[in-house]
């Protein structure tokens, strides 16, 4: 063990030594191996980090959810909009008869949905969510008030004019988001409302499905005092056991709608089940397909790279016949010699990963500042990349190192 232990390091220094006397020509070398080794790493960190931010805005947006609705999902020129407008919009007497049909459901709650203005004083800001919403929206989502209290039962039953309003909006009406807490402002009409809470900052998201920070929630019956529940949007969100399955509680929703809008068996569903898990399942081929690209781009560097490589080791081989012919005749074994050039090759490659690995380590840091997700390199990650740059190593050293062991002592003395 302490013998290769010595083998390693011998060949480690001796790697660096090649890199340091040979600084162009190594690193040039060694540049395939660099782009691929930043190919790789850059495309799964990304597509890592990708997944993970999907996977926590499918959270933040309603995991295991399933929305009842007027509108399929869809767009495009063939979209059948003239047939889904003439649906009936969702009620919510309706959600009130999906609470007593659906077993499976843990929490559901009535959503309504208008853009329009707010106004304090003389600022008025437009284009602001005016959500609409009744008492288990909040046990569906994740929304954190930081200032101030959430809706309380008594503002759902009575449709108070108590909203809680998104940060960046209490921001700019505000000299301090925060002082928005007890404001009363005008809505739609000039409806006067009260602020009680303020939303935690959102920031940036993947897919700004609610976008918190330029919206107002309310009770439903409040904004029904604004809009009228038809030009509103209306749908009903139904959470489910996370024991039972999206599909069976989607069969389960689906019988209980037919039932209660009393639909013949011949009749077409006149409402739309949509579930966000389905909704982004369409990501799953696009990550592939940026895997298969990253993984295709880095092959074909890695292979140049491993030329570059084999050319070091030929030509260090060469440099050092006279040397290897000395060791072999003091009794060093085949075996000894086959494993330093290896090792050598294994390092000189684990030198090119490390460049790529600080490359793709700079790359992250500026996705993270562009983007709407943080990308960073996961520990898997970075021990896949020195796995290949081993493998790679001993591919472009092997038929080098052979040629090193299997040297006539006395030939190579004399060269």
């Amino acid at each position: 063990m302490f013998r290769f232990l010595n083998i390693v390091w011998s060949s480690l220094k001796i790697a660096l030594q090649e890199f340091r006397s040979n600084k162009l020509r190594t690193f040039l070398s060694l540049l395939g191996i660099t782009f691929g080794i930043f190919c790789i790493i850059s495309v799964l960190a990304t597509i890592s980090s990708m997944e993970l931010a999907v996977k926590n805005e499918i959270k933040s947006i309603a995991a295991h959810t399933i929305f009842i609705g007027k509108w399929e999902n869809g767009g495009g020129p063939d979209y059948p909009w003239w047939k889904y407008i003439k649906r009936p919009d969702v009620k919510f007497t309706e959600m009130k008869l999906v609470q007593l049909k659906s077993p499976d459901s843990i929490n559901i709650a009535y959503f309504m949905n208008i853009n329009d203005k707010v106004e304090f004083g003389n600022d008025v800001i437009t284009g602001v969510n005016y959500y609409g919403l009744s008492e288990k929206f909040f046990d569906i989502q994740s929304v954190k008030v930081q200032v101030g209290r959430y809706l309380r039962q008594d503002d759902y039953d009575h449709g108070s004019n108590f909203i809680i309003m998104g940060y960046e909006i209490a921001a700019s009406l505000f000299s301090k988001a925060e002082r928005a807490v007890g404001q009363e402002v005008k809505l739609k009409n000039g409806k006067v409302a009260i602020i009680v809470g303020l939303i935690n900052k959102q920031g940036q998201s993947l897919f700004n499905a609610w976008d918190y920070d330029q919206s107002i929630l309310m009770p439903n019956k409040f904004l029904a005092q604004i809009v009228r529940e038809e030009n509103s949007g209306p749908i009903i969100m139904v959470k489910g056991e996370e024991n039972v399955s999206i599909d069976a509680l989607k069969d389960e929703l689906k019988g209980a709608m037919r039932s209660i809008r009393k639909l013949r068996p011949t009749q077409e569903d006149n409402f739309s089940l949509t579930d966000i898990d389905s909704a982004t399942k369409g990501f799953d081929s696009v990550i592939t397909g940026m895997d298969i690209g990253g993984w295709a781009i880095a092959g074909l560097s890695l292979i140049v790279g491993m030329f570059g490589v084999a050319n070091i080791m030929f030509v260090t081989v060469r440099e050092r016949t006279s040397q290897i012919g000395l060791k072999k005749a003091i009794g060093a074994k085949r075996g000894t010699i086959l494993t330093e050039f290896l090792l050598e090759s294994a390092f000189l490659c684990i030198i090119g990963g490390l460049i790529g690995l600080i490359a793709v380590f700079i790359l992250t840091m500026i996705l993270s500042s562009i983007i709407p997700f943080r990308v960073f390199i996961p520990l898997n990650i970075i021990f896949l990349a020195v796995g290949i740059c081993i493998v790679v190593g001993v591919l472009a050293g092997i038929i080098p190192a052979i040629t090193a062991a299997r040297m006539d002592p006395v030939v190579a003395i004399r060269s």
